[in-house]
Order: structure tokens, then sequence, then C-alpha cells
């Protein structure tokens, strides 16, 4: 489902939709308070790490997680990944087996993460995270916990997307926030906002000047350099992605010659009926399918030979005050 317009809009001309529907934002943002007060907030007995945004919809927090589990990494620690698992039908706590399991049993962003850490789907977060340590993690990483109450975290980064921002700044359903902006900056230690250049990176904290209160730590998600020559390549491109012309702005930045896009919905299985279509098609333009890593994952296993990835990855432009950030949870 693509998000209404009015959610896009500045916090000082949303509209009246906003207005009509703000008694139903106070709602949800008092049953969010409510859970989140009631904990239980246990403490696992390891560092945890929660990466979190307040938007709904993807903000970047799949390569913040492989990117954070990178560092831990090579600090000599063993990270596991603890996930809800959205749109998997398994509850857990299990461990997601690349070879066995599908995006239909765990969720596409856990099988993505779990080439890069042993990833746990669960959809009690603290029975995940007890069954990650069990299994010998020595600190876990929460993937999109920052409204859950299950764990005490350590240490949680908030990730925002510099050129989306909070929308127009309500809460569910006026606008595109999980909860108060200011509710999540209490909950968080670090902001890490993801975005092309510097000026988008400051117009965001200028906008917004509840995140001034935290440290603040900004990235670019970068294509992963594989040897693959993309200039000058023939591409449609389809992508079931929160931001899908982030993608597309990605393939032109590269060289690609995009002559057509297919937008999805966020983790939309794409059937293979349509994926036959869309071959049709760019056989028609003379194109290759093109997709992204969390989209091919949900491809059926024939398929994925027929479409290029495009790997990408967090580059980090404040090493070290996300390094100290990690390292002082230990």
């Amino acid at each position: 489902m693509q998000p209404p317009d009015f959610w896009k809009n500045n916090p000082d001309a949303s509209g009246v939709w906003p207005k009509l529907l703000s008694p139903l934002s106070s709602l949800w943002a008092l049953v969010t308070s409510k859970c989140w007060n009631k904990g239980p907030h246990v403490v696992v007995g390891v560092p945890v790490i929660c990466i979190g945004n307040v938007n709904l919809g993807g903000t970047g927090k799949t390569p913040t997680v492989i990117a954070i589990v990178a560092r831990l990494q090579a600090m000599g620690k063993v990270p596991h990944v603890v996930s809800k698992g959205y749109k998997g039908q398994l509850t857990g706590p299990v461990l997601v087996d690349e070879k066995s399991h599908t995006a239909d049993d765990v969720g596409d962003e856990p099988l993505l993460l779990a080439a890069f850490a042993p990833t746990w789907v669960s959809k009690d977060r603290l029975q995940g995270a007890l069954a990650a340590k069990a299994a010998g993690a020595d600190v876990i990483i929460l993937d999109d916990g920052l409204q859950n109450p299950a764990l005490t975290k350590d240490l949680t980064v908030l990730v925002c997307d510099a050129e989306m921002g909070f929308g127009n700044g309500h809460v569910v359903p006026a606008g595109p926030l999980r909860e108060p902006i200011s509710k999540a900056v209490e909950k968080a230690d670090v902001l890490l906002t993801i975005g092309p250049n510097t000026d988008v990176h400051k117009n965001f904290v200028s906008k917004w000047g509840e995140v001034q209160k935290l440290p603040h730590v900004s990235a670019t998600i970068t294509p992963l350099q594989t040897g693959m020559e993309w200039d000058g390549l023939h591409a449609l491109a389809f992508a079931g992605i929160g931001r899908p012309e982030k993608f597309f702005r990605t393939l032109k930045d590269m060289g690609v010659l995009v002559k057509a896009t297919r937008s999805f919905d966020d983790h939309q299985k794409i059937p293979t009926t349509l994926l036959a279509r869309l071959e049709k098609e760019a056989w028609d333009l003379g194109a290759q399918l093109v997709t992204t890593e969390k989209d091919a994952v949900r491809l059926p296993k024939e398929w994925q030979q027929k479409v290029l990835t495009v790997p990408v990855r967090l580059e980090v432009h404040d090493d070290d005050l996300l390094d100290q950030a990690l390292r002082a949870i230990f």
C-alpha cells in the first residue's frame, strides 16, 4: 500500500486530513506509550543493540544492521541478529538457514541478514534473544526494535532517511510515524541519518530540531563493487522496498540506462505470472531485469538466475563516533 500524499507534506502545511485524524493518532500514541511503559524490559545478560526507526516503512535499517555486524565482528565479537521476520510464517525462535528457508518462511530481511551473521526469527523478541545467547551470541542486534519493550537495550540507534525526514510529523494514521518524535528520541542513544550528501543531512537535523539532542552519525548507501560492468547497461528495474525511487536513482548514478521501472509495495511477493510479463517487456525493450538484494531473496529460485541484483552497503562518514558508541557497551 502506498502512503497517502498528505503524509509527505511539511508539518506546517499538512492540510485537513491530519487534523481530522488527530484523535486516532492520539489514541495510537497512547497505546504505544502504555505498551512501552508496561515492559517487561528484560535484561538478557549480553549487550543488546537496537536498530530502529520511527517511520513506517524503510529507512535503511537492514544496511545499518549489516554495517554494525561487520564492525562488531572486526572487534572480535560474535553478534547474532534477532528479527520479528515480517511477513514470514514461522513464529520461532528459529535460526535462519539460507539453504532451507524461504522468504515465505522467515521474511526477506532475515534471509538477507543470515548471510552476514547468525540470524534468528522470533515473534517473541525475548525468546529470540535468549535462544541467540544460548547459541553463543555475545552481543545481540535487535532489528527494528525501537518500539518493542521486551528487552532492555544497551545501545539504540535511531535510523532516519534524511531525504524523507519524518513526513508531516504526525503519528499514524494522520502521518507516517509509529510514535511521536520526542518519544523516539528519548529511547535513542545515537541518530544515524542516511542520505546522498552533506547538505541533506544538515537540512534534516535543522528541520527536525528534536533530534539535535542525539550524537549524530551520517551515512550513505552505496553500491558494492563486484566487478560487474553496469555503465551502459539497458535495464528494466523493479523494486518492492520502502522507497523504490532511491534504487532507480542509484542505477542511473551507476550509468545504467533505465528503460522502464516498476514499483511494488514494500515486502511484496511478485507472482511468477507478473515476472513473466516483466521478462517479456524487458525483452521487447532490449533490457535486462534488475532488482534489489531484498527483492531478489523473495524471487523463486529459477528467477534468481535471470535477474541481476545490485548489492549495496552502508558507508558511514563518522566512523569514530559510531565505534566509540559500540565499544562503550562492552
